[in-house]
């Protein structure tokens, strides 16, 4: 079964997803079924905001012009710290990974 999820209020970004993809959810209660589509839906969510950090951090690294570096570090600084806020990662990970990049722009002159 196919749902297209909207990220966000009035979002353009939208994505298509097989849920419960080879899975039967044996749920007794409505309670129960509400909380698989909750899981369902936020476990998207999650994979979407992990993917687009973990891209957006390979083009940092990759950039080589410190100007535009610079630019798109605090974006990816915000969105690694929304990761961290919903608890995707870990805290002391998203330190290590901002450090990590502060560190490999400084050295791009």
């Amino acid at each position: 079964m196919n749902f297209r999820l909207h990220f966000g209020n009035n979002s353009s970004k939208t994505i298509f997803a097989s849920l419960f993809k080879n899975k039967v959810a044996m749920a007794h209660h409505k309670s129960a079924e509400k909380r698989i589509r909750q899981t369902s839906k936020r476990r998207l969510e999650n994979r979407y905001y992990a993917k687009t950090t973990r891209n957006a951090i390979r083009e940092l690294r990759a950039e080589t012009s410190p100007e535009a570096a610079k630019k798109s570090f605090v974006k990816v600084v915000s969105s690694i710290d929304r990761l961290a806020k919903r608890g995707y990662i870990h805290k002391n990970k998203a330190s290590n990974l901002k450090s990590g990049l502060a560190k490999s722009i400084s050295k791009k002159k």
